[in-house]
């Protein structure tokens, strides 16, 4: 077991300046794999001054520079692609072959992205008498999940530090190993002392004290709507930008006409990916009542073929999910469903067969779903698809729009024009047409209670960004 005391302040290895630790668990063996430190607001308040040290400077650093430096950063990511994989299944849970495509492979692309806008991207503008310039927020807090580590990391951090902001990163304390692996990669790039600190820890001491820092500028967060809520009203109180990634419950919808059975396959393996530990996932099928059936049919088919294994082993599709305290919620929404009338057609809230240790679920399918049911409004956070039967196309809508969440969702039809005139009606920052693919470059981000602001592309360096206008 690695045992770390030390957090990534100022440009080097720290001690820690609390004593309490945090242990971190293999979720497919439940077996100790470390520990890191569990910082205290003093490590806060030390890499905060450390980060607002440092950003006068990396604000006034060409655009160039600043490219310089994070193309090391990104050879170095893609230089640790298969370390990064092994980490975060060794962390997370998640399957190889995912873990190398998805939780390695996506935040190279996202990182290689900010290089290819920050080479092009204007940082000032003629707005008739007036230059505006575009000048970094400052001091960034970063509070990043677990569910997508590395991935949620590099999609704040990486756009911070392209816009000239300094950066503390809190990760989540169930995956912190990732975010040691990408410190040690900042470190090799060889940023100035300060642009990037780390401070790993729960969330109610280090992410509190790091929300509410006078020092901080801008907090970007990722995480549940409820502690979203917190971090706003902590923000606010010392008027402080937010962005906000939170939760969700994305409806994908089938149209008449729409091929059922690939959408509802598809469906399927977009749940089950990442044990449903997926925010923007469609945990909510919608399809007409008169394919109601034969969709359920389909779908258990589909969920067949996600057997949950061991997330090392190449074959395995579905792995544990993160921690004993999901696994129990999960459970837990299932056995709701069920009180409250649904009927379980796979899976369920037992055990799986054959493995007795581990944080693993059963890959669930829940039919005879109803709108109001506890299921089909709150986010479940594992492989649990509901299924609902529409009357029409507005009782759909009414439907899809019918959550606090507003973060993703589907549309399938017979053709683009149809799915998109209803993709324009739903309250969601993304929607999906007929199976289109996740665009890395497009803002994310979400209406209502999935959030504030958006990531990725030029939106989301523009979230660390503010605008200077000077007039002649």
């Amino acid at each position: 077991m690695q045992q770390h005391g030390d957090q990534y302040i100022g440009g080097a290895w720290r001690d820690s300046l609390g004593s309490e630790s945090i242990a971190v668990l293999n979720p497919a063996t439940e077996e100790v794999l470390a520990s890191v430190p569990a910082g205290t607001a003093e490590d806060v308040d030390t890499a905060v001054a450390a980060a607002r040290a440092a950003a006068r400077a990396w604000g006034a650093t060409a655009p160039e520079e600043r490219l310089a430096y994070l193309t090391r950063l990104r050879d170095g990511l893609a230089a640790r692609q298969s370390e990064i994989a092994g980490t975060v299944v060794a962390e997370l849970g998640a399957p190889i072959g995912f873990a190398t495509a998805v939780q390695a492979g996506l935040p190279l692309a996202v990182a290689q992205s900010y290089l290819d806008i920050l080479a092009g991207y204007a940082f000032t503008e003629q707005v008739g008498n007036s230059i505006v310039y575009a000048e970094p927020a400052g001091v960034v807090a970063a509070i990043t999940p677990w569910n997508y580590p590395l991935h949620q990391i590099v999609a704040k951090v990486v756009p911070a530090l392209a816009a000239g902001c300094t950066v503390v990163l809190k990760p989540a304390e169930d995956t912190p190993l990732v975010a040691r692996l990408f410190a040690a990669i900042v470190h090799e790039a060889g940023l100035p002392a300060g642009v990037f600190n780390l401070v790993t820890g729960v969330g109610a001491v280090a992410g509190a004290a790091l929300a509410g820092h006078p020092g901080v500028d801008l907090v970007s967060f990722t995480g549940s709507t409820a502690v979203g809520r917190l971090i706003a009203e902590t923000a606010g109180g010392g008027v402080k930008r937010v962005a906000l990634e939170l939760g969700g419950k994305s409806a994908n919808v089938v149209l008449p006409g729409a091929d059922l059975t690939r959408a509802v396959s598809v469906n399927v393996g977009n749940v089950m990916s990442n044990s449903g530990q997926t925010c923007s996932a469609w945990t909510r099928l919608l399809v007409p009542a008169d394919q109601y059936q034969e969709a359920v049919a389909i779908a258990v088919k589909a969920a067949a073929k996600y057997v949950p294994g061991d997330p090392a082993a190449a074959e395995t599709r579905l792995g544990p999910v993160v921690s004993a305290k999901q696994r129990a919620r999960v459970r837990g929404y299932i056995e709701t469903a069920v009180r409250e009338g649904a009927r379980v057609a796979t899976g369920g809230a037992e055990p799986p067969e054959g493995l007795d240790r581990g944080f693993y679920v059963r890959p669930t399918i829940l039919a005879d779903v109803t709108p109001e049911m506890t299921v089909a409004q709150e986010e479940i956070f594992g492989p649990v698809l509901s299924i609902l039967a529409y009357r029409d196309e507005e009782h759909a809508l009414e439907i899809a729009n019918g959550t606090d969440y507003g973060l993703a969702g589907g549309v399938w039809a017979a053709d683009n024009e149809t799915a998109v005139a209803f993709a324009r009606r739903m309250d969601t920052g993304q929607v999906d047409i007929n199976g289109g693919r996740f665009n890395p470059i497009a803002p994310f981000g979400g209406y209502k209670g999935s959030g504030v602001g958006r990531e990725l592309g030029r939106h989301g360096l523009e979230e660390f960004l503010q605008p200077k206008s000077l007039q002649f």
